[in-house]
């Protein structure tokens, strides 16, 4: 699958930690055969993705569309369809389908959300046919 995670309060915190277990899971699911995107509506983040060392488990990056996400998807030139989203934002996961994650403002090292989502993107697969 296509799996596209949000940066800002979904893998890091406002003051640009890591969420904990992102690159555990990030590599379980390279390893599932599964392809990670990262995304933003900001902009483009490889400093992110480069500063936490997640290159080799990241497939690509896109600018995110913050409103009208379907059709947004083709106006910002999106090549991949995503099959699954992981986003602090509801409203995206209701119009592209995938997980809302609990906003990770403060660094919390005792925060399991990426393990939980590992879970349900696991679930999901299995009921979907697989990556």
């Amino acid at each position: 699958m296509n799996i596209f995670f949000d940066v800002d309060d979904t893998i890091i915190a406002f003051n640009g930690v890591l969420r904990p277990h992102v690159r555990e899971v990030f590599q379980r699911l390279v390893e599932d055969g599964h392809s990670i995107y990262i995304w933003s509506g900001v902009g483009l983040r490889w400093e992110v993705i480069d500063h936490n060392g997640l290159r080799p488990l990241v497939t690509d990056c896109f600018v995110k569309p913050v409103q009208n996400y379907r059709e947004g998807l083709k106006t910002l030139g999106i090549p991949v369809e995503p099959d699954f989203c992981v986003d602090d934002h509801p409203e995206l996961i209701r119009a592209l389908g995938g997980e809302a994650i609990k906003a990770y403002f403060w660094v919390d090292d005792s925060d399991r959300e990426m393990l939980r989502i590992y879970d349900v993107i696991t679930e999901y697969a299995r009921n979907h046919d697989g990556p």
